[in-house]
């Protein structure tokens, strides 16, 4: 899609019933301005499409990555057209809507259609697994410290309810290869074991697993493997098919810039007869992987402005993102991690992360850092410290300058020669 043409037709095809006048305002002149050809001025022309809060320099947006205008304004008018048709849409194309949708994304991520449904977050897509899988007494699971809480919470929830054996790894920060991290998993698999849940791109330092080597492994010894990508999606290219994995789960409201409440979960055809729904609805074909989604009335315009993200992420292009993230990733990690005090607890082989990093400050602790960077510096922060990181997970964005990054380069300094 040419560039100049991209806002007339952002999601255009996006309902399947008629549009009536919407009741927003048009974008503005400045938001019609087309996208440059050159690389800093692209970047600069998108940094228009957000409203930017003045008040702080946001490097926390792995927690939810917010919408920019072109796709926030085509989210709002379908808020306003499900209003408008009401029980009419509910009732009719709603279904039609959200499996055309799924389709869509199944094709970017190269999974057959019928495989992938649209979900709330990645907690939901993981957990749909985690407690519908067909647990016996006895049988064994693997997971990582590094792993997000709510998913290792579910495993010991499964645990107490199942008599399932839970077995953990320590992910290292600074790994010497990927052999050193399939063995990891590997050293824990027994007899037992039916399922291993790993990180795509472990989020609280921005490491890369090599999935396709842990799913090899795993599938040699007839045991699946669940994939995290909360924070993939979006982010730097996925190829599921690629990746040989049995489940997939990731949030959309995070690298691909969705609505709040937006997620995707795969699941390999063959597996979808065992899983058990999270809730119960009518009885369907067991390998309808349809019989997973249900979650009753939700927000269906969330479900549509997925789309409208899609249609900003392919004007940008996935990979032309990936190497924007990367480049502000390394363009303020590199610089400090030779500094003395400073701990960048991101590997420092450029393939094994891209838009996320973590740093900590010797004798400072992480929620410290963090309020510190706020009140002194005006940057927004989070801080992690468990699992062997301790630091602020740093995280631009695509509108994110190098400026603004220069400006948190400097206060890392400030505070490392307190230290």
């Amino acid at each position: 899609m040419k560039k100049r043409d991209f806002i007339r037709n952002l999601g255009y095809a996006a309902l399947a019933a008629p549009m009536v006048a919407s009741a927003w305002e048009p974008l503005s002149e400045t938001l019609r301005e087309p996208y440059p050809e050159g690389e800093d001025d692209f970047w600069d022309r998108i940094r228009k499409d957000y409203r930017l809060n003045p008040d702080y320099i946001n490097l926390e947006n792995g927690y939810y990555n917010i919408i920019p205008t072109p796709t926030l304004q085509k989210f709002m008018e379908h808020v306003s057209e499900v209003n408008y048709q009401g029980s009419y849409y509910m009732r009719t194309v709603q279904w039609d809507n959200k499996k055309r949708i799924a389709d869509r994304l199944a094709a970017m991520l190269n999974c057959p259609e019928g495989t992938l449904i649209l979900t709330r977050n990645t907690t939901e897509s993981l957990d749909l697994i985690i407690g519908g899988y067909p647990w016996k007494q006895g049988d064994e699971a693997i997971f990582a410290l590094q792993d997000y809480g709510a998913m290792k919470d579910h495993f010991e929830q499964i645990s107490g309810r199942y008599g399932v054996v839970c077995r953990t790894v320590s992910v290292p920060n600074h790994p010497q290869s990927d052999e050193e991290l399939v063995s990891l998993y590997e050293a824990q698999i027994t007899p037992r074991t039916r399922l291993i849940m790993i990180c795509h791109m472990i989020n609280i330092t921005g490491q890369i697993l090599p999935v396709r080597k842990i799913c090899d492994m795993a599938h040699k010894h007839g045991v699946e493997v669940l994939v995290d990508g909360a924070h993939c999606i979006g982010h730097i290219p996925v190829d599921i098919e690629e990746l040989n994995c049995d489940y997939y789960g990731s949030s959309l409201h995070k690298w691909l810039s969705t609505p709040l409440g937006a997620g995707m979960l795969y699941v390999r055809s063959e597996h979808i007869s065992k899983i058990w729904p999270l809730l119960a609805e009518h009885k369907r074909d067991p390998d309808d992987i349809s019989r997973l989604n249900h979650i009753g009335t939700h927000p269906v315009h969330t479900d549509l402005a997925v789309a409208n993200a899609m249609d900003y992420l392919e004007m940008i292009g996935l990979e032309r993102k990936t190497q924007r993230l990367r480049h502000l990733q390394r363009y303020w990690s590199d610089p400090l991690r030779e500094v003395p005090n400073v701990m960048v607890n991101t590997p420092a082989d450029p393939v094994r992360s891209c838009g996320i990093a973590n740093v900590g400050i010797s004798g400072m602790k992480p929620k410290r850092m963090a309020e510190v960077l706020m009140e002194e510096f005006g940057i927004f922060t989070v801080a992690i410290d468990y699992a062997n990181v301790q630091g602020c997970r740093i995280t631009p964005n695509v509108y994110t300058t190098t400026e603004e990054l220069d400006r948190f380069v400097a206060a890392v300094k400030t505070l490392a020669a307190r230290s």
